[in-house]
């Protein structure tokens, strides 16, 4: 299908189009749920942080914004939950010109069903000598990937019998018998 919508020329722009276009094919190609990966690089930035946010940021934005649009021109969006997973964070402390690896981070998820405009989970307290600092910029995250992922494995209907098997450690996190997901993203 055609789109009003205008997508970026960069290639993380170009794989959000070609989704787009999938789903908005959904109908024709007679699918009832589809399950895409779009990779994105470049964010491990060790140097020249800012100057590497300062492209790949509106990158992202101008991206998801397109993606967004496209789906609600083609009436999907409240079907479609898009989301990031990244394996790791980075440090708070510079290395002069970047930052080194360091844990937790920060996700996006957009969508119809997502609770929009909200944090979720608990945010640390940042500053150096909070319980949570072990030193070297990086702190000890307050809400587990095992919960993040917990809400979006719920959403795409896997049983709550089966969310051990799927996540081994959320248990360690959210009790499986709680009639609540974990962080509540998703309406």
């Amino acid at each position: 299908p055609e789109f009003k919508t205008c997508f970026g020329s960069d290639s993380f722009s170009a794989d959000l189009e070609q989704v787009a276009r999938i789903i908005a094919a959904r109908s024709k190609l007679g699918a009832r749920r589809q399950i895409f990966f779009v990779q994105f690089d470049g964010w491990d930035q060790h140097h020249q942080l800012l100057k590497n946010q300062a492209i790949l940021l509106p990158m992202l934005s101008r991206g998801l914004a397109a993606f967004r649009d496209a789906l609600i021109e083609h009436n999907a969006f409240d079907d479609v939950t898009t989301f990031t997973v990244s394996e790791f964070g980075r440090s708070l402390e510079s290395n002069h010109s970047g930052s080194d690896h360091g844990w937790g981070g920060h996700q996006i998820v957009m969508g119809g069903g997502v609770q929009g405009g909200r944090i979720f989970g608990d945010y640390p307290d940042l500053a150096n000598g909070s319980p949570l600092d072990i030193g070297g910029g990086s702190f000890v995250p307050t809400t587990s990937m095992d919960e993040y992922l917990a809400d979006l494995v719920l959403w795409l209907g896997t049983p709550v019998s089966e969310m051990s098997y799927v996540l081994p450690d959320v248990s360690n996190f959210w009790s499986v018998s709680s009639r609540t997901p974990p962080l509540g993203i998703l309406a």
